[in-house]
């Protein structure tokens, strides 16, 4: 008789297992964490992807804003986070492309990410407090030639796309800026509507509210072509500055160890709230380019803006205070 019934007990084990293995994901709160303040595109843009996360999973996404060392105390936290899942980081460049060219030690390895789905491409425009006397890119140039050392720029802080995007400006153009560094987006436009500064080089998403507000004005796009929601702003050879490439994108990465069938679960459903017209139409307002590309796309998109920025920071010669 018990040799009968160990095979059985076997074969019922052998065909329970597998609806074990098999639980949805997830089955509890999802954590979606900000490296930066609130308010910025950054934080913008991942809350609203957030929302329609949590209605295809019918669990809350919160997203949790932990901002400071340039987007570097976010991504540790993330780093550190158990590989399940349930926490999230939505970056800009900074913590998964460039900090590590800029720091000598990180309290985390970025190429130890998995690597979920590209959010948006925003490109940068500069912007210029209303009562600086000038109205175009090449009119700041030569304003700059004229006054060298006066002309201030704000940036979201030491080593952001902001500060490097200017720097990429100062080199091409050959002036002198000053760096007044920041910390974030918001802070910096504050101060630019303040006229406490003179230009910043942000995303077209943050400051486009501010722009049609009439509080700052555009001088110019740092990307190749122009964006239907400031169709009046040169793009970057308009302006004379071709190589003058400077754009933002937001991402979604897990810790270390994520298992493949999460992070393709996140970047399908990622991709199908991007694909919503409700979620296009929010971004595409903000001057954001929704993306959406796979898990490998995602990785080797990193790995090429990782090798661009580290070209920028070498021939500028950018170095952390």
């Amino acid at each position: 008789m018990m040799s009968v019934v160990r095979p059985l007990l076997v074969l019922l084990l052998l065909t329970v297992a597998p609806s074990f293995a098999q639980v949805p994901w997830p089955q509890k709160q999802v954590r979606v964490i900000v490296p930066f303040p609130a308010g910025g595109s950054a934080d913008t843009l991942c809350r609203i992807v957030a929302e329609k996360l949590s209605i295809a999973w019918n669990q809350p996404v919160i997203v949790d804003n932990r901002a400071g060392a340039g987007g570097n105390v976010g991504a540790e936290i993330a780093f550190r986070a158990e590989p399940d899942g349930y926490t999230l980081l939505c970056s800009p460049p900074g913590p998964l492309s460039i900090n590590h060219n800029l720091y000598k030690t990180l309290p985390y390895d970025w190429t130890k990410f998995v690597p979920i789905a590209v959010l948006a491409v925003v490109p940068n425009v500069i912007t210029a407090r209303r009562d600086l006397p000038v109205n175009t890119a090449q009119e700041l140039i030569a304003y700059a030639k004229a006054n060298p050392g006066k002309v201030t720029y704000a940036s979201q802080g030491n080593g952001s796309t902001s500060h490097l995007s200017a720097q990429m400006l100062a080199s091409m153009a050959g002036i002198e800026l000053v760096h007044v560094p920041y910390k974030g987006e918001g802070p910096a436009l504050i101060d630019i509507i303040a006229g406490r500064v003179d230009i910043f080089i942000g995303n077209l998403s943050a400051a486009l509210r501010f722009e049609q507000a009439k509080q700052v004005k555009f001088l110019g796009l740092t990307s190749k072509s122009r964006s239907p929601v400031a169709p009046d702003v040169p793009n970057a050879a308009e302006i004379g500055l071709p190589a003058l490439i400077a754009s933002a994108w937001f991402a979604l990465v897990a810790p270390p160890g994520t298992p493949e069938a999460i992070a393709q679960k996140v970047n399908a459903d990622t991709a199908a709230a991007l694909k919503l017209p409700e979620v296009r139409a929010k971004f595409l307002e903000q001057g954001a380019e929704p993306q959406g590309q796979t898990t490998a796309a995602t990785a080797a998109f990193i790995k090429e803006e990782e090798a661009r920025w580290r070209a920028v920071i070498k021939s500028a010669n950018v170095t952390l205070e």
